[in-house]
């Protein structure tokens, strides 16, 4: 019986994953229990499987039928389309908030506002148009390689964040209620699994020399970590879904300069 349970828990957890970091209706077919969204994160970038998968997909089988530009910017708009832009309202949110300046109370409040500001609306527009571009930059077959090494990267990365920091706010004051759990050991390793597993098959089709396009990511997840702690002291689910967005960015940054001559 403790068994059958445990399959079931990690069976919920999943499916609340799906159905937190997508707009896909998985809700239709299973309702997972209450507890099981404080574990979202344990699976985020198992969904990042999902999300960077269409998005490559896009990009390749889209370059065959559109002008190269195009498709990058249909496959952009695909992911967009199944997260519902929730990492990029959490990026547009931090850039207000901490653009903004001011103490703590100061920067929570002003990313818990739904009304999008300055800051944000310019952060947005300059990462996507680094997106844009990066991925255009490089072959189809490697933008699409990269971001199913990336999606799911970032994610795993962004996840350290629950074991580095507190929650900065109040469980009840959280915008989804909820407050992610910190991953036990045995989560700990299948996140790792999860997010470098993509990574290694990128690195083995693309060359050795890939392996890389860890480090400039990594600096930058520890340099927004910093900016956090000292800021905030802890992080909102904002922050993990702008800290999400700029380490894949990081990456796909780093991979197109493979290709400056």
């Amino acid at each position: 019986m403790e068994e059958t349970a445990e399959k079931t828990r990690w069976f919920d957890g999943v499916w609340a994953a799906l159905i937190f970091f997508t707009r896909l209706p998985f809700w239709r077919v299973y309702q997972p229990p209450q507890a099981s969204y404080k574990r979202v994160v344990e699976y985020w970038p198992l969904t990042g499987w999902l999300t960077g998968g269409a998005m490559a997909a896009a990009l390749y089988f889209g370059s065959m039928v559109l002008p190269h530009v195009v498709a990058v910017i249909a496959a952009i708009a695909v992911r967009l389309l199944i997260t519902g832009a929730l990492h990029e309202d959490g990026l547009a949110d931090f850039m207000d908030g901490f653009g903004g300046g001011g103490d703590r109370d100061r920067i929570l409040a002003i990313m818990k506002d739904s009304h999008i500001g300055t800051y944000g609306v310019l952060g947005l527009i300059v990462y996507m148009l680094l997106l844009a571009t990066a991925l255009y930059s490089m072959p189809v077959t490697v933008a699409a390689l990269a971001i199913i090494g990336a999606d799911p990267f970032s994610k795993m990365v962004t996840s350290q964040l629950i074991n580095m920091l507190p929650y900065a706010r109040r469980e009840e004051e959280a915008k989804n209620k909820t407050v992610y759990r910190k991953p036990t050991m045995a989560a700990g390793l299948a996140l790792t699994v999860q997010g470098l597993l993509p990574m290694g098959f990128m690195f083995w089709l693309l060359g050795a020399n890939w392996y890389l396009v860890i480090v400039f990511p990594a600096l930058v997840m520890y340099f927004l970590y910093l900016l956090m702690l000292r800021k905030i002291h802890g992080y909102t689910g904002d922050c993990c879904g702008a800290v999400c967005l700029l380490v894949e960015l990081a990456v796909y940054l780093l991979a197109c300069s493979q290709f400056i001559q």
